[in-house]
């Protein structure tokens, strides 16, 4: 009998693969990547052609040696790394390192882990596609020219180990232009106006908000013009003139692509977009199920189709019929876009089994396994289900020539909300307005008003920026998670209660590569590049022309910032605080958490103090200097020298200039002052 091996990326996938084949069937895992470009150097021969230099990754030697001998045994060798760009540079990789160009060896993917979708792989063996490999090879290759190119001169200019990279300084200054919005935002202020009718026959008030006069909607902008219009209203009859009854349907929600999921897990689990896709790993690679064995639980986490097989569609539909009756099974399937380019011989993300129910499944699976599951289940069985019919309800209510509206939908028909709903889904209206007639009699009972004020863009949630990334075309499905992560851990960015903060080191490196490297940062320069590089995926463009086109440019830059770095001579800047251990004047520093105070005798003294930046700016409270501060995590605020004994502080910069109107401090809000009080609303340009 001949000896198959199959070689898989981690050894879960090979545990659960090894009990759906047979005893000529050896599974073993290369533990992701075999090997890479080398860390010491840029690893690219510019001068021969762009050709890579890769050798074995530290510490893979041993298991190399295992997997040699395991080829020396085997008759067939089957690559069955992942589905994706990434899986076919790896299933490459091992060819080469294994030295399988002359061994029967063949590729074999598939979508999910399964018994029949195993088995139906290795009956359709193929090639490795090397349009896939090299895709993957000019990404990591550019990748790798951006980083070791522009990080010198990051450490040069900041002092330290900083580093910069293609995808993740986009990211970073995608970040910081949602700050700079957020700190110009001048807010507009807007009034408004909700009137409570009594209604003859009817035990609750009829509330309705404020629409306009005639058919033009009129935003309050000032408590002058609502004066105004009250006074307008004095003495005024209402009667009811329109009342529209419709119907409105919430489609079915497509099945999880990866981006979705992520944003869906942090709205719905407070899920980061790394413990997602571990969780997401866990449940694709295989989970052990009681009575059932280990089963892969889901398809590929790494995909940007909502296809649905077929075998799946019919499977989802039957339980559908079953379950919830035939009368919520789906008309037709979802149509997909196909002007997005997308890797569609993957499929949407979904459960193999649409039958293991979260319920079935509770008992196998840890806490947020289970979650995580079960919204992919929930998510799934909706796609295949009729849309939700609302029944709609619009009144207007006329007075002295002005509008007041109120309307309410009332659920009708659940279709997919029978599984799946969301927060806003929860939310009623006015019920009474399905019992209202056109000739009911109101009277006025008062009138409610409150003051706003416009409010900013919202700052960047992991789940926002992932979807911003995906609209912009920034990176791919498994681009998205490492990213976010990246900038994360070298602190250029700050998560506080799932909220995205530019830090000090993150301020400063996005000014650097604005200054010097425009294109790299640039959102559409990067898109272009990963369509060019989709491109080198369906086989029209080769790989290294991408690389050639891409590597002049960015040396060039790099020369001139080069140029301007070594005419900038950083010296430290000394400071007036004393070292209070050899009395000298200690001076400032940048390190990977920003600013800090050392003593210039380092070696002999190495004291060192955080920095307080002064803004030349009195505390509002105790008339001390306001100093630039940060949180534990690093975000910047403003608050007083004197801190802890004055509680001062504030997230904008406040400046010396008093209110004129109310005497409460201003601060800055891009080219205006604006004062602090919110319902005062003072606004000036800054001098």
């Amino acid at each position: 009998m001949s000896k198959n091996l199959v070689i898989v990326e981690s050894p879960a996938k090979a545990n659960t693969i090894k009990k759906f084949l047979g005893n000529n069937y050896e599974v073993v895992a290369s533990n992701g990547h075999v090997r890479d470009l080398p860390k010491s150097q840029l690893g690219i021969d510019v001068v021969n052609d762009f050709e890579p230099k890769y050798i074995t990754i530290r510490g893979k030697g041993d298991l190399l040696a295992k997997l040699r001998k395991e080829v020396k045994k085997a008759d067939k060798v089957y690559l069955a790394t992942d589905p994706d760009r990434e899986g076919e540079a790896i299933s490459w990789h091992l060819s080469k390192t294994l030295k399988l160009e002359d061994k029967n060896t063949s590729r074999i993917t598939f979508n999910e882990i399964t018994k029949n979708a195993v088995k139906a792989s290795i009956k359709q063996p193929r090639d490795i596609n090397m349009n896939l490999v090299d895709s993957q090879q000019a990404r990591r290759i550019l990748d790798r020219m951006v980083g070791y190119s522009i990080s010198p001169l990051l450490w040069a200019k900041v002092k330290r180990g900083l580093s910069a990279g293609r995808v993740q300084s986009v990211a970073l200054r995608i970040i910081c232009d949602r700050e700079d919005e957020i700190n110009a935002f001048v807010p507009e202020e807007y009034w408004n106006l909700e009137a409570n009718f009594d209604v003859e026959g009817e035990k609750n008030p009829l509330v309705a908000k404020f629409a306009g006069n005639g058919f033009s909607k009129t935003i309050i902008h000032s408590e002058d013009e609502l004066n105004k219009i009250l006074d307008d209203l004095k003495d005024a009859k209402y009667e009811i003139t329109e009342i529209k009854k419709g119907e409105r349907q919430k489609k079915a929600p497509l099945p999880f692509t990866t981006s979705t999921l992520q944003q869906e897990a942090a709205k719905s689990l407070n899920f980061s977009t790394s413990k997602t896709m571990r969780l997401a790993q866990q449940l694709y690679e295989g989970v052990d199920v009681k009575g059932n064995g280990t089963i892969g639980l889901i398809t590929y986490l790494r995909t940007d189709s909502i296809r649905i097989s077929e075998e799946a569609d019919l499977s989802a539909r039957e339980f559908i019929k079953d379950n919830y009756g035939e009368g919520f099974i789906a008309d037709k399937e979802a149509v997909v876009d196909k002007n997005k380019k997308i890797q569609d011989a993957h499929e949407a993300i979904r459960p193999t089994y649409v039958t293991l129910t979260p319920v079935v499944l509770k008992e196998s699976l840890s806490r947020d396994q289970y979650r995580l599951y079960q919204l992919i289940w929930k998510r799934f069985v909706a796609s295949r289900m009729q849309p939700a019919k609302f029944e709609t309800i619009s009144v207007k209510i006329e007075g002295n020539g002005y509008r007041f509206t109120s309307s309410t939908s009332k659920l009708i028909f659940d279709g997919f909300m029978t599984v799946y709903t969301e927060e806003e889904d929860e939310k009623q209206g006015n019920i009474m307005l399905h019992s209202l007639s056109e000739d009911a009699k109101l009277k006025l009972l008062n009138y409610n008003q409150s003051q706003h004020f416009t409010q900013p863009p919202a700052h960047y949630t992991e789940a926002s920026l992932v979807k911003t990334l995906e609209e912009l075309g920034i990176g791919r499905p498994s681009t998205y998670a490492p990213t976010i992560t990246t900038i994360l851990v070298r602190r250029y960015i700050i998560k506080e209660n799932k909220n995205l903060y530019v830090s000090e080191l993150g301020e400063v490196v996005n000014n650097i590569m604005k200054q010097a490297f425009p294109s790299i940062i640039d959102v559409n320069f990067t898109a272009n590049l990963e369509s060019l590089l989709d491109r080198v995926e369906d086989g029209s463009v080769f790989w290294k022309t991408v690389v050639k086109n891409f590597y002049p440019d960015l040396e060039e830059a790099v020369k001139e910032a080069d140029k301007e770095l070594q005419e900038i001579k950083i010296e430290d800047e000394v400071s007036d605080v004393v070292c209070d251990v050899c009395g000298r004047n200690m001076v400032i520093k940048y390190g990977p958490h920003g600013k800090f105070l050392a003593c210039p005798g380092f070696p002999d003294c190495r004291n060192t103090k955080p920095y307080f930046e002064k803004i030349g700016a009195a505390c509002p409270l105790c008339g001390k200097d306001v100093v630039i501060r940060k949180t534990k995590k690093g975000r910047k605020y403003y608050g007083c020298e004197n801190n802890p004994e004055c509680e001062f502080m504030t997230w904008l910069k406040p400046s010396e200039v008093k209110c004129p109107k109310c005497s409460n401090y201003m601060v800055e809000k891009g080219s205006k002052l604006v004062c602090s009080d919110e319902k005062c609303g003072f606004i000036v340009a800054k001098a």
